[in-house]
Order: C-alpha cells, then sequence, then structure tokens
C-alpha cells in the first residue's frame, strides 16, 4: 500500500513539475513554429536565442529581383533587421534609411537597407510560380515551394519560449 502511495505521490509531482515547466518563459529566447497556413502542418519548429539570425529570400515577381530579408530574433518575435532587393545583373543596390522601405517594396529598384527594427509575431507567405520563396533557420533550407506547393501558404509565428521547449530541444540534439 505504501508503494502505491509514493507512486501515486511521485506521479502527482511530476505532473506539477511538468505543468510548471510548461509556464516558465525564459528571457532570451524565442519560438519558432514554421507551418503550412492550410493544414496546420508543422514544417519547422525551432527555439532561438535571441539576436539569432534566419534569412527569408525569394524572387520579386513584378520588378525581377532577388529579395533577401534579414531577421533576429528578439523576446518572443522576429525583427526585420535588413532588406535587399538585388539586381540579377550585378548593378549594385542602393544604400537607403529604413524609412524609405515601404515604398521601395512597391515602387521596384534594386535597394539595400540596414538597421530596420521592425518585429513580427506572425508572417503569412504565399508561394507564387516565380517567387521561389526559401527560408533559412540555423543549417535548414526550408523551400516552401516544395514544401506547401504553388499557391500554397506559410505562416511563420514567433512567441516567447517555455522551458519546456528549450528542454525538449536539448534532448532532441539542438543546443
Amino acid at each position: 500500500m505504501q508503494a502505491r502511495l509514493r507512486f501515486v505521490v511521485l506521479l502527482i509531482v511530476s505532473l506539477l513539475v511538468l505543468g510548471l515547466l510548461v509556464q516558465v518563459m525564459p528571457s532570451g529566447w524565442t519560438r519558432l513554429d514554421v507551418t503550412e497556413a492550410g493544414t496546420g502542418r508543422k514544417i519547422v519548429a525551432a527555439v532561438l536565442r535571441d539576436g539569432e539570425q534566419i534569412v527569408l529570400t525569394w524572387k520579386n515577381s513584378l520588378f525581377g529581383l532577388a529579395v533577401t530579408e534579414e531577421f533576429v530574433a528578439r523576446g518572443g518575435m522576429l525583427v526585420l533587421t535588413g532588406v535587399t532587393f538585388a539586381d540579377p545583373r550585378g548593378h549594385a543596390p542602393v544604400a537607403v534609411a529604413p524609412k524609405d522601405v515601404d515604398d521601395l517594396y512597391q515602387t521596384g529598384g534594386p535597394f539595400s537597407a540596414r538597421g530596420l527594427t521592425r518585429p513580427f509575431a506572425r508572417i503569412v507567405h504565399r508561394v507564387g510560380e516565380i517567387g521561389d520563396p526559401k527560408l533559412r533557420v540555423r543549417e535548414r533550407l526550408i523551400a516552401f515551394k516544395e514544401e506547401v506547393g504553388f499557391g500554397g501558404g506559410v505562416v511563420l509565428t514567433a512567441t516567447t519560449s517555455s522551458l519546456l521547449d528549450r528542454l525538449l530541444q536539448f534532448f532532441a540534439g539542438g543546443d
């Protein structure tokens, strides 16, 4: 009888500890989930250190420019820090101020901007025939068209990471 009681108490304590681990949100970490928009299928999940970079590349179908968007994980968000619209013929992009980026996304022409601080919790990317979007998360390159097909969507969601997320990543072989 005492063995059964110890087992029940140990089980209850273990469940309480697990419940606390799910709730504890250590600072300095961001959870990134990349999912298929239509189905919610998980493509990749990663726990990133604040300051760790991810890079999204795609081709602008309207102007034919190669686009590189640089994000860093920060406080449960993805922060856009730099963007380049590069001319495939090799002409150097014009350096522009962060305040000019919104207009340039729409009007075309090669440009490069650094020093942006635009936070995003959620980004939805639709896959077109020309764009060929790819996301680099650490050593993994995710080709959106291969994952979801033409016309599909990919959702990037950034949240504050829990201690349980960190532990699961550690035991799965992450850093």
